[in-house]
C-alpha cells in the first residue's frame, strides 16, 4: 500500500513536471482518427458513447479505445485493450504493448473521458502523440487543449458540446 502511495507520488511529480513544459501547438486538422481513454471505475457506457461518436459520422473503424481500470482480476478476458495501475514503472512510463501503441498513434483527436485524475490516466494522456485533446474541466487544465465542464454521468451532454465547438473550431 505504502509502495503504490509512492510510486503514485513520483509518477505524478514526473506528469506534473513534464506538463510544465507543454507547448500547445494549434492544429487546423480536420477530424477523422479518434483515440478515447476511459476510466471505467466511474464509467460503464463505452459503447453508447462510441455510438455517439458514429452518429455523429466518424467511422467505427477510426475509432481506437483505451480502458483504465482501477484492478484487473486474473482471469478476466476483455475485447478491448485495458491497463491497470501495476502498468506503470516507478519511472513514469507504461510498460504495457497496447498501451504503447495507443500513446504512438498520432489522433486527429484524443478525448480524455475521465474526470478524476488518476496518475496512470494522466500520464498517457499526456504521452499521448494526439493533435488536438479533450477532456473534462475538473482535470488539469495543462493536459487538454478542449475543456467541458460536465461530469462523466453526462455522456450525451459531453457530446453535443464537444460536436459544437468542434463545428465553430472548423474540425469537422
Amino acid at each position: 500500500m505504502f509502495l503504490n502511495y509512492f510510486k503514485d507520488f513520483s509518477t505524478k511529480k514526473i506528469v506534473k513536471n513534464s506538463l510544465s513544459n507543454v507547448k500547445h501547438l494549434a492544429s487546423d486538422t480536420i477530424i477523422k482518427t479518434v483515440g478515447i481513454i476511459f476510466d471505467e471505475s466511474y464509467f460503464y457506457e463505452r459503447e453508447a458513447l462510441v455510438q455517439e461518436l458514429i452518429q455523429k459520422g466518424i467511422a467505427e473503424n477510426d475509432i481506437k479505445i483505451l480502458v483504465y481500470k482501477d484492478k484487473i482480476k486474473k482471469n478476466e478476458v476483455f475485447d478491448y485493450p485495458v491497463f491497470s495501475h501495476k502498468d506503470l514503472s516507478w519511472h513514469g512510463t507504461v510498460d504495457k504493448k497496447e498501451v504503447k501503441e495507443f500513446i504512438k498513434e498520432p489522433f486527429d483527436l484524443l478525448i480524455n473521458y475521465y474526470d478524476t485524475e488518476k496518475v496512470a490516466l494522466l500520464l498517457v494522456s499526456h504521452l499521448s502523440k494526439a493533435s488536438f485533446k479533450v477532456g473534462f474541466a475538473t482535470v488539469d487544465k495543462r493536459l487538454n487543449h478542449f475543456m467541458i465542464n460536465t461530469n462523466a454521468e453526462n455522456y450525451k451532454v459531453f457530446m453535443e458540446e464537444l460536436f459544437k465547438y468542434l463545428k465553430i473550431l472548423n474540425k469537422i
